[in-house]
């Protein structure tokens, strides 16, 4: 389902004209990408932020012999490459690629950087909601940190799951991942992480279906 942009936290407190003029401000672009597509290649520089507006993007990072990690996943709504556009010429350390079919919004950041000559309200606005959305990324790269501190593989899963209870407020709840991405998320092997799932299923801690998981209220006392 493609998103209204005034919706967006990029574009919040803005009105249907202000919004408009500041797509033609950033000389806005529209691109659609199939499931595995490359958005932004790994060693390229960008200009350009790009918004999710239907679908979802994977930032994931390489190594030379082919090993992936994941960064971090951003669905409908959400922005990517935004601190790359704001550093021009910087080489892309990481690949954007489309993790199912993908309608994004891709804006010159340059034009917000440099604003206009009366320092427009709707300029200041976005200014703003940028800097707050380059804040959470920070948290977000922050968490992941969190995540993949521990040794055991469990405790990683644990870490993770603690988190998306606390961000939904159940103890059910969806990921944004398939097994392999969650994998590279938890810089874990993806055989041993269906292993140790398979295991947390089979005692009664969770149950899950795809990315769909339930986890007992107990499972940290284990």
């Amino acid at each position: 389902m493609r998103i209204n942009l005034g919706n967006t936290p990029l574009f919040r407190g803005m009105t249907v004209p202000d919004i408009e003029e500041m797509l033609r401000c950033l000389r806005a672009v529209e691109r659609t990408y199939k499931k595995g597509a490359v958005i932004l290649p790994e060693g390229t520089p960008t200009e350009q932020l790009g918004v999710v507006l239907s679908g979802r993007v994977i930032i994931e990072m390489g190594d030379v012999w082919g090993n992936n990690s994941v960064l971090s996943s951003v669905g409908a709504g959400g922005i990517f490459a935004e601190a790359y556009a704001c550093a021009p010429g910087e080489p892309l350390m990481v690949n954007v690629t489309a993790a199912e079919d993908t309608e994004v919004l891709l804006l010159h950041i340059g034009q917000v950087l440099e604003p206009c000559a009366k320092v427009c309200p709707r300029h200041l606005r976005l200014l703003r909601n940028l800097l707050t959305l380059s804040a959470g990324k920070n948290l977000q790269l922050s968490r992941r940190v969190l995540h993949t501190s521990p040794k055991s593989i469990r405790k990683r899963l644990l870490s993770y799951f603690s988190e998306c209870i606390k961000r939904t407020g159940s103890y059910e709840f969806d990921i944004p991942y398939n097994r392999q991405q969650l994998a590279d998320y938890l810089n874990v092997e993806r055989s041993a992480l269906s292993n140790e799932l398979s295991l947390m299923q089979r005692d009664g801690l969770i149950r899950y279906e795809k990315n769909h998981f339930a986890v007992t209220e107990q499972l940290g006392q284990r």
